[in-house]
């Protein structure tokens, strides 16, 4: 392995940053994901609506902090709702809508680093390939045909950067596509839960 990474040439070294720089992300947001899912608490969701219904809202505050740690220990759901809560002088729509594009900032922390890999890998790949084509020929044409295994060995040590290259893009192309469905679901669900807050203090009367 590190003998066929060397023949690889220079330009293996950014193509191996990149998939290390891939795995660390991609562990990185899983491990935020399954955070997300050990904090989600339903219960916590419908006191939370409750008492936003009946107009408790320092007790849904209260309830937001009931740890002493900000909002740290709460999922993205009640961190939402509180924060858009605490907010909501300057209007319902508008203070929800803060809140979500907040918790959307911290889904979508690294995508864009994933979405560049995806898309740079395969050219780093294609340009080695290249330059070492481009090396095998200034070969050919200095030792003409006497010495075809050396052109044809040349050829074959460029394509590795071409094989690195598609490697790092697959490998990173699976766990983002997983974590854009990610966040596309939890943006829906914010959407109902920005809705299911509006009504909720409308129906305590709070238009604010």
């Amino acid at each position: 392995m590190k003998e066929m990474f060397l023949k690889g040439g220079p330009l293996m070294w950014p193509l191996l940053i990149c998939s290390i720089l891939s795995l660390a992300i991609t562990i990185e947001r899983l491990f935020y994901w399954w955070m997300e899912r050990r904090r989600q608490d339903r219960r916590m969701h419908e006191q939370l609506f409750n008492r936003i219904e009946t107009g408790d809202f320092q007790g849904v505050l209260a309830l937001g902090d009931r740890e002493g740690d900000t909002l740290k220990s709460l999922d993205h759901v009640s961190r939402i709702l509180v924060a858009g809560l605490a907010h909501r002088s300057q209007g319902l729509h508008e203070s929800i809508e803060i809140a979500a594009e907040e918790e959307m900032g911290r889904m979508k922390q690294g995508l864009n680093i994933l979405d560049t890999i995806i898309t740079m890998a395969p050219m780093l790949g294609i340009l080695g390939t290249v330059l070492g084509i481009i090396q095998s020929f200034d070969l050919l044409g200095s030792s003409g045909i006497e010495d075809p295994k050396a052109v044809t060995g040349g050829i074959a040590q460029a394509l590795i950067t071409t094989a690195a290259g598609l490697s790092v893009a697959i490998m990173t192309l699976v766990p983002f596509n997983y974590l854009v469905a990610k966040v596309s679901r939890a943006a829906r669900d914010m959407n109902k839960i920005a809705a299911r807050f509006e009504a909720a203090c409308r129906k305590n009367g709070d238009d604010h």
